[in-house]
């Protein structure tokens, strides 16, 4: 009888020891995605010069702009897998009085191509 006791409170114990991280593992969680997906490709087909019409075109509707600042797009992605850390990704796209492309900074690089024509 004493035998099956410490049969069942060794488990038990051991699992409160470790802080249930064990457990934890076992438990499926799906990942999350949110905000705007942005790849390295599209951000190569952006040109200095463009409307913001052709920019919403090739990147889709940003996921924020400001109040008193409408000349500044933010496009952010936030993607968390399962149990693993969460990546953040960044681009903000602005653009002149006019409504025309001048730059854009974040995590991905402007293409080489970027101050060339539209033609």
């Amino acid at each position: 009888m004493q035998f099956t006791k410490w049969l069942v409170a060794l488990p038990l114990a051991l699992t409160m020891l470790s802080g249930c991280s064990v457990l934890e593992r076992l438990v499926y969680r799906i990942d999350i995605n949110q905000g705007n997906y942005i790849e390295q490709q599209a951000v190569d087909q952006l040109k200095f010069g463009m409307s913001k019409e052709q920019v919403r075109f090739v990147l889709g509707s940003p996921m924020l702009v400001e109040n008193g600042y409408p000349d500044t797009w933010y496009y952010i992605y936030h993607h968390t897998a399962g149990h693993e850390a969460s990546i953040q990704k960044n681009l903000v796209v602005n653009f002149n009085n006019g409504g025309t492309l001048v730059n854009i900074a974040g995590d991905f690089q402007q293409s080489d191509n970027f101050f060339e024509s539209l033609n």
